[in-house]
């Protein structure tokens, strides 16, 4: 592969959809240099029905997930003859920019003009997995995109055998890209998504706000110790949320170790941004309420001095800090395709049923 190449593998299912691929290539290379002529576009083609009926996108997903690792692609789109829907509507396409996969439904573009529907359909998934979600025509500005376009060509493995030093290159390396698929994945949704965590959460920081030993504690600790704790909640939850489901993933062919090491970094700064947003929120709600719910006179017998702004403070940072250890609990309690479904998130778009994660 070239320095500057970038492979879009073409997935089809036998059949019809095989039919459409074979000439679908040609055009789609040909449109992306004309409009996208940052990056030399390849797009090699293969016949895989990946997954056997019944199955969801998320089985779709994950196959070509693991298809593109193993031929080395840089992103893949998949023609389905499957028949998909989300929240019982029918999706025409689904875009995971975070795993660099995409999914046609050929069944939803209906009979006519077929090719072209998915042809037009194929390149507007591959402008939403480069980064951009406001059209699916190639129009307008595509600088961005053409950025994005050229990280991803410059695909060569760095040298390092240790892990380290290897992740420590891909990540100076691949900076924007990475920004890109930490922006695409809108990390700052992903407490909205974990109703169990979130109720937690809430439920433990009501709890510790009205505790008188919990008033004393945070009396008696200093705010280095304050800030330790709260580092150790995220932590907690981080940890918990992408063990928990599984969102880790394995390099299982060596020429995938960069997109495995650069899908990893930004699974894991998805899932700390948004951890940081709940804690975040949390703190501004502790810190709204307590002078309410722990008048000034009751917290002042409980600390045994006269209470200032400080006070509250740092009772408002070990509220949120124990209310975010609570999370970590409630994640526990969360089904894996519910995280999943938070940490890659999932919404409408085209106003034909386009499908994001």
């Amino acid at each position: 592969m070239s320095t500057d190449e970038v492979a879009i593998g073409l997935i089809s299912a036998p059949g019809t959809a095989t039919e459409i691929a074979s000439t679908l290539a040609e055009d789609l290379q040909g449109e992306l240099s004309v409009h996208l002529p940052a990056a030399q576009w390849r797009v090699p083609t293969v016949v895989d029905a990946l997954v056997h009926p019944p199955a969801d996108d998320a089985a779709l997903v994950a196959a070509a997930r693991d298809r593109l690792l193993k031929e080395d692609w840089d992103l893949v789109v998949c023609l389905t003859d499957l028949p998909l829907k989300a929240h019982r509507r029918p999706v025409v396409a689904h875009a995971s920019p975070l795993h660099g996969v995409g999914v046609v439904c050929l069944p939803a573009l209906g009979a006519i003009g077929l090719r072209r529907r998915t042809r037009d359909t194929v390149v507007g998934l591959v402008r939403t997995l480069l980064g951009d979600t406001d059209d699916h025509a190639l129009s307008g500005p595509v600088a961005g995109l053409g950025r994005r376009a050229r990280e991803l060509g410059r695909s060569q493995q760095p040298e390092g055998d240790g892990s380290v030093m290897f992740t420590a290159r891909v990540l100076s390396g691949n900076l924007r890209l990475l920004f890109g698929m930490i922006r695409a994945n809108q990390p700052w949704k992903l407490a909205i998504g974990l109703s169990r965590a979130l109720t937690a959460a809430l439920a433990t920081g009501v709890f510790a706000l009205v505790t008188p030993d919990i008033w004393q504690l945070g009396d008696a600790l200093g705010w280095i110790r304050l800030s330790a704790i709260g580092v150790g909640s995220v932590a907690a939850i981080t940890v918990a949320l992408i063990a928990g489901a599984g969102l880790w993933e394995h390099a299982s062919y060596p020429v995938g170790r960069k997109q495995v090491t650069l899908f990893n970094l930004a699974t894991t700064a998805t899932v700390v941004l948004g951890v940081l947003s709940l804690y975040a929120a949390l703190l501004l709600l502790a810190v709204l309420i307590s002078p309410v719910v722990v008048p000034s006179q009751l917290l002042e017998e409980g600390i045994g001095h006269a209470v200032r702004v400080g006070d509250y403070m740092k009772l408002a940072w070990l509220t949120s800090s124990l209310a975010t250890v609570g999370g970590a609990l409630g994640a526990g309690l969360e089904n894996d395709e519910a995280v999943r479904a938070a940490a890659y998130t999932y919404r409408q778009d085209w106003g034909k049923g386009l499908r994001e994660g």
